[in-house]
């Protein structure tokens, strides 16, 4: 369980607004924007409103909730932000929502005039219901039930899999070597895309700089290439953070790659790996990883409740996973990460007028 007040966004809100919240994203440069969604299915937004990014029509900054009427009732499922920025959303339904910055098309519109207010995202995208949406900086990637990927948004390192650099104003769905396979899950780094097919196969593709694609190289990749140094290996779960991967198979391995600055990958080292190497976090296997393209931290937690963290850790550099305290990863970006941001959509739980956080896989 995670206490709410770690998120020093949540404090502004009366007792009685806490206890209604069921959902949860906290993003923006320092933390300092919150979107939630209450329990009778109503979402509000609240915080500096960059570029847009509350959804309130406006650019106006606000410490009061504000009412995002377009998305109440729509039962979100599933949201992700890029540091542009803009966010992007998911519901039951399978349709998709964007808004924010849209200098390079990131939104999915077609245009690149900016969204002050979610607007659902169509093209290409008919009968087709999204389960999962994840961004980059400046590109947006959706995955369907079908294991279908469209990406959308800036490109010039190949981030939306295309085979050029030109930017992608609309979906287009990511094909080459994922024409006829199903892709299970998908990541993004800051300027990268990785996807895990159902077979547990890695792909990765865009930016490279750092090895953050996991090919052995440096090279940027306009397409998707699997990964050969996991030949074998059976990936169930991917997460990318600025420009490192964290990689954990069906074993309760956990691979990592990519820049190491900070020491995100968990090396013992600060030297980038462009080779997914194996990181040793405890006896016991380890069943969630967690990191997000606005940071340099991850985390990781074990089948037995243990909570470790290394990278960029409030300004320190952890080059090797330290156990702490908490009881789920999202504590460690609450509490460590720069900024503090949540790695992913909460799920919240009330009861007895306590907050306690719960986190769907």
């Amino acid at each position: 369980m995670v206490d709410v007040g770690k998120w020093p966004l949540f404090a502004l809100l009366p007792p009685q607004d806490l206890r209604s919240i069921r959902l949860a994203c906290v993003f923006g440069t320092s933390g300092n924007e919150t979107l939630y969604v209450t329990e009778n299915d109503e979402v509000f937004a609240f915080g500096t409103n960059c570029s847009g990014c509350l959804g309130t029509g406006d650019i106006q900054s606000t410490i009061e909730p504000r009412k995002i009427n377009i998305l109440c009732g729509k039962k979100i499922t599933h949201l992700s932000y890029g540091s542009g920025p803009h966010v992007v959303l998911t519901t039951s339904d399978g349709e998709v929502y964007a808004w924010g910055n849209n200098g390079y098309s990131q939104l999915g519109n077609g245009t690149t005039t900016q969204g002050l207010s979610p607007c659902q995202i169509s093209t290409n995208l008919l009968h087709k219901k999204v389960i999962e949406v994840a961004c980059g900086s400046h590109h947006s990637m959706i995955l369907t039930s079908d294991g279908e990927v469209y990406a959308w948004g800036y490109n010039n390192c190949g981030q939306v899999g295309s085979g050029s650099t030109s930017n992608q104003p609309t979906p287009r769905r990511v094909t080459s070597c994922l024409q006829n396979k199903v892709v299970a899950t998908i990541a993004c780094g800051q300027s990268s895309s990785m996807a895990v097919l159902d077979n547990g196969e890695v792909y990765g593709w865009g930016y490279n700089g750092n090895g953050q694609l996991g090919l052995g190289s440096n090279g940027n990749q306009p397409t998707p290439c699997r990964l050969a140094a996991l030949q074998g290996i059976h990936v169930c779960q991917i997460v990318c953070g600025y420009a490192h991967t964290l990689a954990l198979t069906d074993e309760g391995l956990l691979y990592s790659w990519g820049a190491n600055a900070y020491g995100q990958l968990g090396s013992g080292v600060k030297s980038n790996q462009s080779c997914p190497v194996q990181i040793t976090v405890d006896r016991e296997r380890i069943v969630e990883i967690a990191a997000c393209h606005s940071t340099h931290t991850s985390a990781a937690k074990t089948q037995g409740g243990q909570v470790y963290m290394w990278g960029q850790c409030r300004g320190q550099s952890v080059i090797l996973p330290q156990l702490t305290h908490f009881s789920c990863t999202d504590d460690v970006f609450a509490c460590f990460a720069s900024p503090a941001v949540t790695w992913r959509l909460l799920s919240v739980a009330t009861s007895k007028g306590l907050n306690c956080f719960f986190i769907i896989l």
